[in-house]
């Protein structure tokens, strides 16, 4: 599985240079350039993806596509985390190893750990690389997930005598890709179907931690799964990356038959992690968005807010502002409100200084009539513009303003309670809040 010597030189002596340029230079004598640009490739998406990777001498890398689709070593961290905060354990499997990112985390949490992999490539690269990243106990099946759970089941049939269950926690991370190369959002469209195996899975583990698509309807997610007891959206730096459902076994209120009341209560965990490692993290429940009430602004305020991507994705709108209203601290009110029930924008008199997300101060305001834009033109000839619940699109806006994209301003174009439509001129308070560095 290791290159050969001067493929390993040419990679070496080349991994920071275009690959393009490469392939197009005719290689050199002795060495497998195919293999040599996909480990140059590879090293070069670890760098910023799979940093320990990267600096670990000898890591062979997959194709692009296993690369793409692998977690980050942030999120697979993450993950690490979830399976610590419901207790650990001593035997997991990995039903769909990949890459190994996820697998090379969370089996060092365990005495006893299986990858499991249909495909024999990935799983030569995992007896190859999961030594290198310091969990060599880790055992390798090349085999379906369904026909590994059926083992497992086998040989705990096996064992009389025994109430225990044979695994701890199992990890799955179904493709979620259709056969022609497109994405799916459905969890009967992934493979293997995580509710179709439910019950399969309970059956040799006390816990399943499920990775889905962020395209996937949450919702209906829950919904379709009867142990469900946990989900956790997950973004990095502004971009919702995946969704997590922890499923537990036992758990008598999940056995309900009215599925919705029971996804209701459900704890929802958002997390957005920054480019400096900090996180920011809001947690609810449907339960508690359908009961909170309804607060549009009447007023603006000094200070615009919009939540980071996985809040967006979970829908939090009237959670945020009964967490953030003034009542939060006892203090009086201060303003804190959604602009518009539509718009996902909220303002605030004082400045919110947690909030999830990106947080500006609201320096000017401006109609839509000739003049009024002219004037903006005038004042700001550069900007960075957002359009939240605003009749036209974000590249119509800004031809009809004439304005060049980028620089220090934002300008939000939105809807106010009252119906109005507006543009807000604002100042970024501070960066970092949505992930930049």
């Amino acid at each position: 599985m290791s290159l050969d010597e001067r493929t390993a030189q040419y990679v070496a002596l080349h991994r920071g240079e275009d690959v393009r340029r490469l392939a197009l230079s005719g290689g050199a004598q002795g060495v497998d350039m195919p293999r040599a640009l996909q480990q140059i490739a590879g090293w070069q998406t670890a760098r910023g993806k799979l940093p320990r990777w990267a600096a670990t001498e000898g890591v062979i890398y997959p194709p692009h596509l296993s690369m793409e689709q692998c977690s980050s070593e942030r999120t697979a961290r993450y993950k690490m985390e979830v399976v610590e905060a419901h207790g650990g354990g001593r035997r997991l499997a990995d039903l769909t190893g990949g890459f190994g990112i996820d697998c090379s985390y969370l089996a060092a949490l365990f005495t006893e750990a299986h990858y499991v992999e249909r495909q024999e490539e990935l799983c030569q690269l995992a007896r190859h690389n999961l030594p290198l990243m310091g969990v060599g106990h880790v055992e390798v099946h090349a085999m379906e997930a369904e026909d590994f759970l059926d083992h497992i089941l086998a040989d705990a049939r096996g064992a009389e005598g025994t109430a225990e269950k044979p695994l701890d926690w199992i990890f799955l991370d179904p493709a979620r890709r259709d056969s022609h190369g497109g994405r799916t959002v459905l969890l009967s469209d992934c493979t293997p179907d995580a509710a179709a195996l439910e019950e399969r899975l309970m059956a040799v583990a006390n816990h399943v931690l499920l990775k889905l698509s962020p395209m996937l309807d949450l919702s209906l997610a829950l919904r379709s799964l009867r142990h469900a007891v946990e989900a956790h959206i997950v973004a990095v730096g502004g971009e919702c990356k995946e969704l997590l459902v922890v499923m537990e076994a036992g758990g008598e209120t999940m056995a309900t038959a009215d599925r919705a009341r029971a996804e209701a209560d459900i704890p929802i965990h958002c997390v957005n992690i920054l480019g400096d490692g900090r996180r920011q993290t809001f947690c609810f429940s449907r339960g508690e968005e359908a009961e909170a009430a309804a607060r549009t602004a009447t007023e603006l305020g000094t200070y615009l807010y919009e939540p980071n991507a996985a809040i967006m994705k979970g829908g939090a709108w009237r959670s945020l502002t009964s967490r953030y209203g003034g009542a939060r601290t006892g203090a009086t009110d201060n303003g804190f409100a959604q602009l518009h029930d539509n718009s996902h924008l909220y303002t605030s008199k004082e400045l919110i200084e947690d909030f999830p997300g990106r947080s500006f101060r609201i320096v000017g305001r401006s109609g839509m009539s000739k003049r009024e834009l002219a004037d903006l033109r005038k004042r700001v000839p550069k900007a960075n513009l957002a359009v939240r619940n605003f009749p036209l699109s974000t590249e119509a806006l800004r031809a009809k303003l004439k304005m060049a994209d980028g620089g220090d301003w934002f300008l939000f174009a939105t809807t106010l309670a009252s119906g109005e439509r507006c543009l807000l001129l604002c100042e970024r308070l501070k960066r970092g809040d949505d992930g930049e560095k």
